[in-house]
């Protein structure tokens, strides 16, 4: 690996007067997986989006095989041989399948002034087709798939054209195991063909896994490179937070401390093609774990409760006879939902921190009809900080946070309302160790504080860590219930999910 692939050198950039990323200079060669980590606020996804024309640099240059880039767009970048899989949605909806997989080659499928779509179609089906994605259909539009499955679409999209380099950001948060092998695939197949991937993730058990060498950020700067062969996640965690980190953030009680007294019932709820008679109680004070595999069903019963299916049918209702039918109604009486889609349902990517953080408390914010400013402005800063949110001021858009700090966002804001029931879909998906951490302490405190929440995760040792109980479904409907126990582990837990 002596010839130099892409040569970043000193690269800067600006939000305002945040420093991002600082003189950062990196080699990256031929035929590797550069594995690129560091906590939230690091600069890792930063660095990656201007190299595939996001975000502009500061100062600084990319280049690749000796030529200088400057990408303006992603569809700049491609042309010049750099993609990227982004950690939340990169389709656009209202497209189809196939208009999404050639958004800026639609050239190729011009005949004068006509688009032959037969042609697009057809081309767009025989590469899901290869990639082993048949269940995918091209002409159908985007909209009509699962976050996982316009996940595998992007997939296809960033590499049907054998990119130089692939920027995989964040992206095995949301797929399942499965989605995940043919994403490790895809990896290898880059770097065999003598192309470099950049895979930045937080799970360091799986960077460790795939990767040749590793590159650590903190605060916008690059503090090491590592052969990965040379290092453990210890090595690791310790680099990225500049001190030994402990492990133990799980909750270590098994006391079974759960009150009697119910602040939410499912009966009978449906909604067709997704889940099927589900009968559920809520207790106050309790952390009621929900897992299962990617399609089981699990991430439609957060939106049954929070008002926000189609088609439920059965019912949702509340310790005081309320029946929820609509998220005004939920929001109004108390009950919070983060959803596993952050930047397109939990949060308003393009307004500030503060807009964010007072939408669900205007009503208790005005008087008499009025809303005071300065009132808002101190809300929302008390908020944010409670929630130790990495930023210049609320007057930040969400846009310019890491993951890990637009999570702080979605959660300030319903800490703030004061909410009585949370439903967290994926909480700490792709947040770093210490963010977690802190994720997992406010859940603890909410317990603590007579608060109950519905925790719904892919992750089993955050299932098996927090919950007082579990419920794993299976084709839509419950497979098995445990209480919160000391010997129970993973393998109990798959056996439900298969």
């Amino acid at each position: 690996m002596n010839q130099v692939l892409l040569k970043a050198e000193k690269i800067n950039k600006y939000f305002g007067v945040t420093h991002a990323v600082k003189d950062l200079s990196l080699e990256l060669y031929p035929g590797e997986i550069h594995g690129l980590i560091g906590e939230n606020g690091s600069g890792k996804s930063t660095f990656s989006s201007m190299l595939c024309g996001i975000h502009t640099i500061s100062s600084g240059s990319f280049n690749l095989l000796g030529k200088e880039i400057k990408p303006r767009s992603q569809v700049e970048a491609n042309k010049e041989g750099v993609a990227i899989i982004v950690q939340e949605m990169g389709t656009l909806p209202g497209l189809t399948v196939a208009e999404n997989i050639f958004l800026g080659e639609e050239d190729s499928f011009m005949h004068g002034i006509v688009k032959d779509s037969r042609a697009m179609n057809k081309e767009a089906q025989r590469l899901l087709d290869m990639y082993g994605f048949g269940q995918i259909k091209a002409s159908k539009m985007i909209d009509m798939y699962s976050f996982e499955e316009r996940k595998l679409v992007e997939i296809v999209k960033a590499t049907y054209f054998n990119p130089k380099i692939l920027v995989v950001d964040e992206t095995t948060t949301a797929l399942s195991h499965d989605g995940r092998q043919e994403l490790f695939k895809v990896m290898n197949k880059t770097k065999e063909n003598g192309s470099t991937v950049i895979f930045i993730s937080h799970d360091l058990d799986e960077v460790i896994e795939h990767t040749d060498r590793i590159s650590v950020l903190r605060d916008g700067v690059l503090v090491k490179t590592f052969q990965t062969k040379d290092v453990t996640t210890d090595d690791l965690k310790r680099e990225m937070v500049g001190r030994e980190l402990d492990n133990k953030y799980y909750r270590t009680d098994y006391d079974g401390t759960i009150s009697d007294e119910v602040v939410l019932s499912l009966k009978n709820v449906s909604v067709p093609g997704e889940i099927e008679n589900i009968n559920l109680e809520l207790h106050k004070g309790e952390i009621l774990g929900i897992g299962g595999l990617s399609e089981c069903g699990m991430h439609e019963i957060g939106k049954a409760i929070f008002g926000a299916s189609y088609n439920r049918s059965g019912s949702v209702t509340l310790s005081d006879g309320y029946e929820i039918k609509n998220i005004p109604g939920a929001i109004k009486h108390s009950v919070a939902y983060a959803s596993k889609d952050r930047d397109n349902e939990s949060i308003v990517i393009a307004d500030s921190i503060g807009e964010n953080i007072i939408l669900p408390s205007l009503d208790d914010l005005s008087k008499h009809g009025i809303l005071s400013l300065k009132k808002m402005d101190k809300f929302a800063q008390d908020y944010a900080v409670q929630m130790s949110t990495k930023m210049v001021g609320i007057k930040q858009y969400v846009s310019e946070l890491s993951g890990g700090n637009k999570q702080k966002v979605v959660l300030a804001r319903w800490i703030g309302k004061g909410s009585n029931i949370l439903i967290l879909d994926s909480p700490t998906r792709g947040i770093d160790v210490r963010v977690k951490a802190d994720i997992y302490g406010l859940m603890t405190e909410l317990k603590k504080q007579g608060k109950s929440i519905i925790m719904i995760s892919e992750e089993l040792p955050e299932l098996l860590g927090m919950s007082d109980r579990i419920f794993i479904m299976k084709d839509g409907k419950f497979n098995g219930e445990f209480m919160r126990n000391r010997e129970l582990g993973e393998k109990d837990l798959i056996a439900k999910m298969i």
